[in-house]
């Protein structure tokens, strides 16, 4: 197609499906270079019209377009959308049957879906994999794209797989999208999705209509400031973001007492509850929405007129993201913090408990040796082995990765099992002799424990030479035609093993080393945060260059410095703590483990940062869990290594 029919195509199937005229600044030249079949990534703010950028070429390219989003929200959002323009859309998630999975994958084999999203999470699912790679797709769209650099605010580990996915599905093309990319993020983007330098199209992140301002607030003055904010207009549609869900609870209750509309949200409630409260708010039942970070991804609710922040926001791209969901329809909203430094220690300890220690990370080098040359990895057996938290645990594959010590080969389901809806011999007497023989082995090497069969993989292969993959097949092919029900669990990461350049004490130090970085330069945004909020420039100008939008206004005329009010943080006294105190702390987690535990973890225990040691001990339980968090840090571990230091002499 040459360009000027395309772009009469592009206008066409805009006015008669999506029902605009125009398209925003940024949109068409995104939708264009998606068209002419280069990968492109879109740097847009929040609301501004990234999905558009998608869902046009999604009806005008001939195959299937793959969405990769992170949250169930976001694409319930999106798929509602696609659903009201008469764009045939699904998603595979968790929410749906057996039937309906089947219904969607057949659907899309056949060429009836046009978008079809999932989690990053489901590409680790070889049943998944197997699927779509039967499936032609023109395009893979990567939602919150700055998820896949270590240098931005939300990585994930598993978005560092989506080059390789590119390939084994021999997919064209990506369209990566997001709303918060510092420079350093976009260039790992570029890098990683070999996008050129003119393909990246970023639109200003300067909003004329959102009011901004800082308010400098002592803790116990809070809840004050808050109900001032919100009683000249109880009614606004507001969203109140708070760092814990016991905040969240205490919150809502105050907002209720007064006779306010509003509703705690947070990933503690139950999906069905958290479901209902975000379909509620949307639709003008409830007025206001006190929520963790879990809120808001997706919510495309155009006429919120205010966000609070009660907690600091845990970083600037976090803050972006957050104000950004106010005022899409371009009326003027306020943004209100109502700030003071006293949650600097709880939002520094979120990326303490990241950090592994230097023996925790040799310790799963050296697992990694010992099973040379391959490595099966159950990720969550691991973590509590290793005592890294899943997160962190998964970085460090993917650092080990990077290192070419370990090679990702692929992932299975430890465990199948299924049960017999269709009659056992019925199923094998479908098929001829030799297919008939395998299925018979299938079956005879999966014992049935009352109901549930359970496949016996290592049976089938000893004495049937029966190949694992083709024994996966039939059981989908089965579940598909509903002569069984499947269940598969226990993901295992398969790794193929090299050996070391170095020494393992050089190897595990530069593994850490990247851990100190990445520690420094989470913690470094904190306080780029701060700076923020206390500057004397203009606040609008000050975001927006944060983000390389060196386009926006130097006095904004609609900020708390703009109108004079510079704010100056306060930061209450952390409590005293005597050395007796933390001896009996202590004492008392110590007497609970069998074996030494760490200056880090003690430290971590009083700063109430969970990992999976301090988990399998009951540690919360203790009554010196969580008393220092208030406390940085550095101080509190200073305190317990000269308590270690004072009970050796």
């Amino acid at each position: 197609m040459n360009n000027s029919n395309q772009e009469i195509n592009l206008y066409q199937t805009l006015r008669s499906t999506f029902g605009f005229d125009v398209l925003r600044p940024g949109q068409e030249q995104v939708i264009q270079t998606v068209l002419d079949n280069r990968s492109c990534a879109a740097i847009f703010p929040t609301g501004s019209g990234k999905s558009l950028c998608y869902q046009l070429p999604a009806v005008i390219l001939p195959h299937l377009t793959l969405v990769v989003s992170p949250l169930l929200a976001l694409m319930k959002d999106q798929l509602d959308f696609l659903h009201s323009k008469g764009i045939p859309a699904a998603s595979i998630d968790s929410t749906l049957t057996r039937e309906q999975i089947q219904q969607v994958m057949e659907s899309a084999r056949q060429g009836q879906i046009k978008v079809l999203m999932i989690s990053v999470e489901r590409l680790k699912n070889e049943r998944f994999r197997q699927f779509i790679s039967q499936v032609p797709i023109s395009l893979m769209v990567v939602d919150e794209a700055h998820c896949i650099s270590e240098w931005g605010h939300n990585f994930r580990p598993d978005y560092l797989k989506l080059p390789h996915y590119l390939r084994e599905f021999n997919i064209p093309q990506t369209l990566l999208l997001t709303a918060t990319a510092t420079r350093d993020v976009i260039n790992d983007m570029q890098e990683k999705f070999s996008i050129n330098e003119s393909d990246v199209v970023v639109t200003g992140f300067y909003r004329p209509n959102l009011d901004l301002s800082v308010t400098p607030c002592e803790g116990e003055d809070k809840a004050e400031a808050l109900l001032s904010t919100i009683a000249p207009n109880p009614t606004e549609p507001t969203i109140v973001y708070v760092t814990l869900q016991s905040t969240a609870e205490s919150v809502a209750q105050l907002l209720q007492q007064s006779g306010i509309n509003a509703q705690a949200y947070h990933a503690g409630l139950a999906n069905e509850l958290r479901e209902q409260i975000q379909r509620a708010f949307m639709q003008g039942e409830i007025d206001c929405i006190i929520a963790t970070i879990a809120f808001g991804m997706g919510v495309d609710k155009s006429d919120i007129r205010r966000v609070i922040h009660y907690d600091l926001p845990k970083s600037i791209e976090n803050y972006a993201q957050e104000i950004g969901r106010a005022g899409r329809d371009g009326k003027t909203s306020q943004c209100v913090l109502l700030a003071n430094k006293d949650g600097i220690c709880t939002l520094e300890n979120f990326v303490y408990g990241d950090t592994p220690e230097l023996d925790e990370i040799t310790h799963i080098v050296e697992l990694a040796n010992q099973a040379a040359p391959q490595w099966e990895v159950v990720l969550s057996r691991l973590a509590t082995e290793s005592n890294i938290r899943q997160l962190p645990l998964k970085t460090l594959l993917v650092y080990m990765e990077m290192a070419g010590h370990i090679e990702s080969q692929y992932s299975y389901f430890a465990d199948y099992r299924f049960k017999f809806i269709m009659n056992k011999q019925s199923i094998i007497d479908h098929f001829n002799e030799e297919r008939r023989d395998f299925i018979t082995a299938v079956f005879n090497c999966s014992p049935q424990a009352k109901t549930w069969c359970q496949v016996d993989f290592e049976t089938l292969w000893t004495h049937f030479k029966g190949d694992r993959q083709r024994a996966i097949a039939a059981l989908d092919y089965f579940h598909e035609k509903g002569w069984i029900e499947l269940e598969s669990k226990l993901i295992t990461e398969v790794y193929r093993v090299k050996p070391l350049a170095d020494s393992l004490d050089t190897y595990s130090r530069r593994l850490e080393k990247l851990y100190k970085d990445k520690e420094h330069s989470d913690i470094g945004r904190i306080h780029n945060l701060l700076a923020l909020f206390e500057s004397d420039q203009c606040l609008s100008y000050n975001l927006a260059n944060y983000f390389g939008d060196n386009k926006a206004p130097k006095n904004c005329g609609h900020c708390s410095v703009c109108r004079g009010a510079i704010a100056s943080l306060p930061m209450s006294q952390p409590p005293e703590v005597h050395e007796d105190q933390i001896h009996s702390w202590l004492t008392e987690l110590e007497q609970k483990s069998a074996n030494a535990i760490s200056t880090h973890l003690k430290a971590k225990f009083l700063c109430g940062i969970t990992t999976p040691a301090l988990t399998k001990l009951k540690a919360r339980s203790l009554s010196g869990f969580g008393k220092m968090m208030s406390i940085p840090y550095s101080d509190v571990l200073q305190k317990v290594a000269s308590r270690q230091q004072s009970e050796k002499a």
